[in-house]
C-alpha cells in the first residue's frame, strides 16, 4: 500500500534513532510522558491527516475561497476536517495544558504535524495561526489579556493573524503609516490598511484576533516607533463573552497563482473611526515582540516546503512504481521484450533519489531545529542550552529558504516523474508547485533571510556560533570516519565544511569593508551553499545511525530500510554536495559584474 503526506518509518527513525528523542523525557517538563504515548498520539493525527484532512487539499484549490460583502468562506469540506482535528485535541500540542494545550516536546509535535498540517497547508491555517498569537499574548501579554485569549486561540475556537505589511510597507516594516491612539480605557484607536494578510477574514471560526503593527502618535519615526496591539474582530467582554462587531473589514482577497484555498486578505482598520485594541507589551517595542516569534513562524514556512515535497515525492514514488512504458535499456532492440515500470529507468531511479534525498534531509534539518528548540528551554546543561539557542537563531533562517526553495523545486521533479499527465489537474502534482511557491515569499522572501544571515547571524558573538555549527558538523564527521563504509563520504564532507569556512570568513570580511554590497549581491548563493553542506551533514548523520542499526537488525526489511538511507547520503554526498564546492569557488570570487551593470543595460 502506498504511503500517504509522510513516510512513518522515517519519521520514527529520525525521532528514535538520529536525534534520539527518548532523551527528552528526562526533562522535568515532558517526566509524565513515554515514547509509547508520542507514538500513539503521531498515530492519531496521522489517521487524522489521511482520512480528514487530506481529501480537503483538492477542494481548497477547486473551490478556493469566496469574498462577497466584506465576508470570506472557504470550502465546506474545511470545517468538518477543523472539527475533527480539534476534537482530537492536535491544535497545540506543544503548549501548556492549563491553556488547552498537551505540553508535548516541540519535535514530537513537528511529526504530528506532518500529517495535520502538511497534509492541507492553506487549511492548517485557519486551525493553527491562532497558535502565534496566542504565544505572543503568553510571552508579553497581561494577565487580563491571557485570560481573555489564551485558552481559545490554543484551541482553535478562535483563529489569530498577524498584519504587519502595508501597500507602501512590505518587508520593510519600518515604514507603516497605521496610527494608534490612546484612549481614556486604556485601550487603543487603530486606523490603517494591511494587505497580504493571510486568513485575515473567513468563516472557520466565531472570532479572529489580530496582532496588529501601529505607530502611536507621537512616537519615534522608524522601526524604533512601532507598537503592537491586540484587535479582536468581535469585541471580547471582561467575562470573555462576545461584544459588538470591531471595525476592522476585510476589502478584498487575493487572486493568487496558488494557494487558493488560503484567504489572503485586505484589510481595513477604523475606516468609520471605532477600530479598539489593547496594547502588548511596551510602547514602540512591536518589532521586538514580533521578532520574538519569527524563528517559530519562519521554521513553520521552512516546514511547509519540506511537507510540500513530502507529499509530492509520495505520489510520485507511487506512480513511478505503477506506471508502464519503454523496455528496459538491457533489453536493447528486442521487440518481444516486455514493458516495464519507469522507476527501473536510470534517468526516473536519479530523479526519485534526488527527491528522496532531499525530502528526508529536509525533514531531519527541521526536526533537528525543534529538538533545539526543546533543549534551549528545558535542557539543565547550560552548555547545551546555549548551544541549542545559538543553532537555533543561526539555523532558523537557512531552514526555513533552503527548504522553502528546495521544496519547490522537488515539487517540480514530480511533476517530471509523471511527465506530461504531471502538467494536468488529473494528478495532484501541478497543485503542489503552485501552492508551496508562496513559501519562498512569506516570513521575508529568501532574499532578505540571506541578508540576516549574512548581516546579522554569520557573525553573532564574533563568529563563534557558525564557529560551533563547523564543531558540530566535524564530531558527526569524526564518528563516521570510523565505519568503513562511511569514511568516503566523511571525507567528502569534510572537504565541504572546510571550504564554508573558508567562504564564510572571505564573505564576512567582504561585508564589512568597502565591498559590502558585492558580498550581499552574493548572500543568498552563500545561505544556499550553507543549505547544502548542512543537508550534508544530516545526510552523514543519517547514515551513521543507520550503519550503527545495520549492525543488530536483521530482518530483510530493516536492511532494505536502513541501506536505503545510507544509499540517500551516498547519493546526495556524491552527486549533490559537489555543486555546493563549485557555489562556494563563486562566492569566493566576488564578482561586481551585477553591480557594474547600467540599469539602462538591463532593457
Amino acid at each position: 500500500m502506498a504511503q500517504l503526506i509522510a513516510d512513518q518509518k522515517d519519521i520514527n527513525f529520525i525521532l528514535y534513532e538520529q536525534l534520539n528523542a527518548e532523551e527528552l523525557l528526562t526533562y522535568e517538563k515532558f517526566k509524565d510522558f513515554s515514547k509509547k504515548t508520542f507514538d500513539m498520539i503521531i498515530s492519531e493525527a496521522r489517521k487524522v491527516g489521511i482520512k480528514e484532512v487530506l481529501p480537503t487539499l483538492a477542494d481548497g484549490d477547486k473551490q478556493g475561497v469566496k469574498f462577497e460583502n466584506g465576508m470570506v468562506t472557504v470550502p465546506e469540506s474545511f470545517h468538518r476536517a477543523k472539527k475533527v482535528v480539534r476534537e482530537a485535541d492536535l491544535t497545540s500540542t506543544m503548549e501548556d495544558p492549563d491553556w488547552g494545550g498537551q505540553g508535548i516536546p516541540f519535535l514530537i509535535s513537528m511529526a504530528i504535524m506532518e500529517y495535520t498540517v502538511g497534509a492541507n497547508y492553506a487549511l492548517s491555517g485557519y486551525i493553527h495561526m491562532g497558535h502565534g498569537t496566542g504565544k505572543m499574548i503568553e510571552v508579553f501579554g497581561t494577565d487580563t489579556l491571557k485570560k481573555l485569549f489564551l485558552e481559545n486561540l490554543y484551541t482553535s475556537r478562535w483563529s489569530g493573524t498577524m498584519l504587519l505589511t502595508e501597500p507602501e510597507a512590505g518587508s520593510d516594516v519600518g515604514a507603516i503609516t497605521t496610527t494608534a491612539r490612546k484612549n481614556e480605557d486604556g485601550t487603543y484607536s487603530i486606523t490603517g490598511n494591511k494587505i497580504f494578510i493571510t486568513d485575515g477574514e473567513h468563516d472557520m471560526s466565531e472570532n479572529i484576533i489580530h496582532p496588529v503593527l501601529a505607530r502611536i502618535e507621537g512616537a519615534p519615526k522608524g522601526s524604533r516607533g512601532i507598537s503592537i496591539f491586540i484587535v479582536p474582530k468581535i469585541w471580547v467582554n471582561e467575562d470573555k463573552t462576545l461584544g459588538n462587531p470591531n471595525d476592522i473589514q476585510c476589502v478584498g482577497v487575493e487572486d493568487k497563482m496558488g494557494f487558493h484555498g488560503s484567504a489572503t486578505c485586505s484589510m481595513a482598520i477604523g475606516s468609520r473611526g471605532n477600530c479598539r485594541g489593547f496594547l502588548l507589551g511596551e510602547e514602540n517595542k512591536g518589532l521586538a515582540i514580533m521578532f520574538h516569534m519569527m524563528n517559530e513562524a519562519r521554521l513553520s514556512v521552512g516546514f511547509q516546503g519540506s511537507t510540500a515535497a513530502s507529499l509530492a515525492y509520495l505520489y510520485a514514488l507511487d506512480y513511478a512504481k505503477q506506471r508502464v512504458q519503454g523496455k528496459d535499456l538491457a533489453a536493447g532492440k528486442n521487440p518481444d521484450a516486455e514493458s516495464i515500470p519507469i522507476i527501473r529507468h536510470p534517468d526516473v531511479r536519479r530523479m526519485l533519489t534526488w527527491m528522496k534525498a532531499h525530502v528526508d534531509g529536509m525533514r531531519s534539518l527541521i526536526y533537528y531545529v525543534a529538538l533545539c528548540l526543546d533543549q534551549k528551554e528545558n535542557a539543565t546543561d547550560p552548555d547545551l542550552r546555549e548551544l541549542s539557542s545559538d543553532m537555533v537563531e543561526l539555523l532558523t533562517p537557512v531552514a526555513k529558504a533552503y527548504c522553502a526553495e528546495r521544496g519547490f523545486e522537488v515539487c517540480v521533479q514530480a511533476v517530471q516523474v509523471f511527465g506530461g499527465y504531471g502538467y494536468t489537474k488529473e494528478f495532484p502534482v501541478e497543485q503542489l508547485v503552485r501552492d508551496v511557491k508562496i513559501a519562498t515569499l512569506y516570513e521575508g522572501t529568501d532574499g532578505i533571510q540571506a541578508m540576516d544571515f549574512l548581516g546579522r547571524k554569520l557573525g553573532m558573538k564574533k563568529g563563534r556560533v557558525f564557529k560551533s555549527l563547523l564543531d558540530e558538523m566535524g564530531k558527526t564527521i569524526a564518528d563516521a570516519k570510523e565505519i568503513d563504509t562511511l569514511r568516503s563520504m566523511a571525507d567528502s564532507l569534510a572537504k565541504a565544511v572546510d571550504g564554508l569556512g573558508i567562504t564564510a570568513m572571505g564573505l564576512g570580511g567582504a561585508a564589512m569593508s568597502e565591498k559590502y554590497a558585492a558580498a550581499f549581491a552574493h548572500a543568498h548563493p552563500f545561505m544556499e551553499a550553507t543549505g547544502d553542506v548542512v543537508m550534508g551533514w544530516m545526510q552523514l548523520w543519517r547514515a551513521l545511525a543507520a550503519a550503527k542499526a545495520l549492525e543488530k537488525k536483521t530482518r530483510k526489511k530493516d536492511q532494505v530500510f536502513y541501506k536505503g538511507i545510507v544509499n540517500s547520503a551516498r547519493f546526495y554526498i556524491e552527486a549533490v554536495l559537489p555543486v555546493a564546492l563549485g557555489r562556494m569557488a563563486s562566492v569566493q570570487a566576488l564578482s561586481t559584474a551585477a553591480l557594474d551593470m547600467d540599469e539602462a543595460s538591463f532593457g
